[in-house]
C-alpha cells in the first residue's frame, strides 16, 4: 500500500455495524429473561456456555485464546511485532440477576468487531491486538466484584478469590473447575501494553446532554459509612415532643446533609443514603436508634477526604445541637482512579476525528479498566443508554450508538498500536 495514502485508509475505516448487533443479540440469547433482559451469573453454566461462544467466535476469527487461573480470557491477533506489549480491548459477560443485553457484554463484542473489520481489510498492526474477558466482574453472586481484573492485578490474591461462596457454599474455585475455565497461565503474567473498554454510560449525563461519546477522564473515589444515631425509645403518646430523644428525626436531618455534602463539592460530588435501619421499627415508639448506609463519591482522593471531614463535622454540630451521639464509621474506601492521559487524548482525537458529538465523563461505577489503569495506560469510552438505565432488564442502547463506541475504539486502538 501506497504509504501517503494509508493514513488515509485507516481515517476511512469503519466497523460493521450490523454484525456487532447481531452478536450483542446473539449472545443475549443466552441466559435471555422474559422481559428482555439477561440472567447469567458467573460460573454458571450459562457463563460456560457465553464463554464457549464468544471463545469460538474469536477462534473463527484467527484469534489465540489463553485462559488464566480465575478463568479470564485473552484473544490475541498478532502484529508485525510480537515482542511489543499488545493493545488490549476488554470487560466482562457475566451479567446481574436481571441484568441487560450490554452491560460488559458490549466492551468485549466491541473488541471482537475491532479484530473483525481488521481481518476483513487485510489490516496488520505493528503491536498484537487482544480481546480480553475478565471474570465476576459483576460480584452478583461471588465478592468480591471486579474479581478477574482484581487478581490480575494483584489487588487480592488468588487464594482469597478461590476462596470465595455463593449463598449455596459453591467455591469460585469448584466452580471454575466445574466448568472448564481454570487455565494455566498466572494471573498477572500476561502483558498489557494499553487498554481500552467501552460501555454504556450506566447513567443520564450523555442522554441528558445529547452526547454520542463519553470521553472518560477517570473512575469516581468512592467512601462506604454506617452511620449510627442513638437516642431513647419511648411511648408515642405519653412522652411530649419537647422531651423526646427522637433517633429518626436527627438521623433524617443527616441524611439530608449527605445529599448537601454532594452539593457542596461539584461537580462530580455524590451523596446517597441507600439503606435505614430504625430501631425497635414500631408505630406506636419513638425510635431509639436508627442506622444507615452513607454513599460518598468524588473524582479524587483528596475531594473525597474534603467530603469525609465535612459530613463528620456536620455530624458533630448535630449531635451537639441534639445531645444525641451519632457515630461515622467507615466500612470501606476505593480510591479514585484517573485514566492515562493519552488514552484521553486518543479517545478524544477519534470521537472527533469521526465526527460525533462528544464530552468528557466520568464513571461512577466501577469498572476492570480501574485495575487495569494501575498496570499500564487505559482509558474508556461511554455510549449513551436509554433513561441511564442498567443493571436492570429493560437496559437498551441504540445501535447507532453501539457502532459509533466500537468506531471511536477501532481508531483509538490504532493509534495505540501502529500499523505496520
Amino acid at each position: 500500500m501506497d504509504t501517503k495514502t494509508k493514513p488515509v485508509a485507516i481515517d476511512q475505516l469503519r466497523i460493521d455495524g450490523p454484525r456487532l448487533w447481531d452478536s450483542l443479540m446473539e449472545l443475549a440469547q443466552i441466559g435471555a429473561t422474559p422481559k428482555g433482559g439477561v440472567c447469567r451469573l458467573t460460573l454458571t453454566d450459562l457463563d460456560r456456555q457465553g464463554r464457549d461462544l464468544v471463545t469460538r467466535w474469536a477462534r473463527e476469527a484467527g484469534l489465540m485464546v489463553t485462559i488464566d487461573r480465575i478463568g479470564n480470557g485473552f484473544m490475541r491477533r498478532p502484529g508485525r511485532n510480537n515482542s511489543l506489549p499488545p493493545v488490549v480491548a476488554g470487560s466482562h459477560i457475566d451479567t446481574q440477576p436481571t441484568g441487560g443485553k450490554f452491560d460488559g457484554n458490549y466492551g468485549v463484542l466491541a473488541g471482537l468487531e475491532v479484530v473483525r473489520t481488521l481481518n476483513d481489510h487485510g489490516i496488520q498492526t505493528e503491536a498484537p491486538i487482544e480481546v480480553a474477558f475478565w471474570t465476576n466482574e459483576e460480584g452478583s453472586r461471588f465478592v468480591p466484584v471486579m474479581m478477574g481484573s482484581g487478581v490480575f492485578a494483584k489487588a487480592f490474591t488468588l487464594e482469597h478469590a478461590y476462596a470465595a461462596t455463593d449463598t449455596e457454599g459453591k467455591s469460585v474455585k469448584d466452580e471454575l473447575e466445574r466448568i472448564g475455565y481454570v487455565g494455566p497461565e498466572e494471573p498477572g503474567a500476561h502483558p498489557i501494553g494499553t487498554y481500552f473498554e467501552t460501555h454504556i454510560e450506566q447513567g443520564p449525563v450523555l442522554e441528558d446532554n445529547d452526547k454520542t461519546i463519553g470521553v472518560v477522564t477517570g473512575v469516581l473515589g468512592i467512601r462506604w459509612y454506617d452511620c449510627t444515631v442513638t437516642g431513647m425509645e419511648a411511648h408515642a403518646g405519653p412522652t411530649p415532643m419537647a422531651l423526646r430523644k427522637d433517633a429518626l428525626q436527627v438521623a433524617t436531618r443527616l441524611m439530608q446533609e449527605v445529599v448537601a455534602c454532594a452539593h457542596r463539592h461539584p461537580p462530580h460530588g455524590r451523596g446517597t443514603v441507600g439503606m435505614v435501619q430504625v430501631h425497635p421499627n414500631s408505630r406506636n415508639v419513638i425510635p431509639g436508634r436508627v442506622k444507615f448506609s452513607i454513599d460518598l463519591r468524588n473524582a479524587s482522593d483528596a475531594i473525597c477526604a474534603a467530603m469525609d471531614a465535612d459530613i463528620r463535622a456536620v455530624a458533630a454540630r448535630i449531635a451537639a445541637e441534639t445531645g444525641l451521639a451519632i457515630a461515622i464509621e467507615q466500612v470501606s474506601e476505593y480510591p479514585a482512579q484517573p485514566f492515562h492521559a493519552d488514552c484521553i487524548a486518543a479517545v478524544q482525537r477519534a470521537a472527533d476525528r469521526l465526527g460525533y458529538s462528544n464530552m468528557p465523563a466520568v464513571s461512577g461505577a466501577g469498572h476492570d479498566a480501574v485495575y487495569m489503569a494501575r498496570l499500564a495506560p487505559a482509558g474508556m469510552i461511554f455510549i449513551p443508554c436509554k433513561d441511564g438505565i442498567s443493571h436492570n432488564e429493560i437496559e437498551d442502547a441504540k445501535p447507532e450508538h453501539i457502532t459509533a463506541g466500537c468506531n471511536v475504539l477501532l481508531q483509538a486502538m490504532l493509534e495505540r498500536a501502529g500499523v505496520a
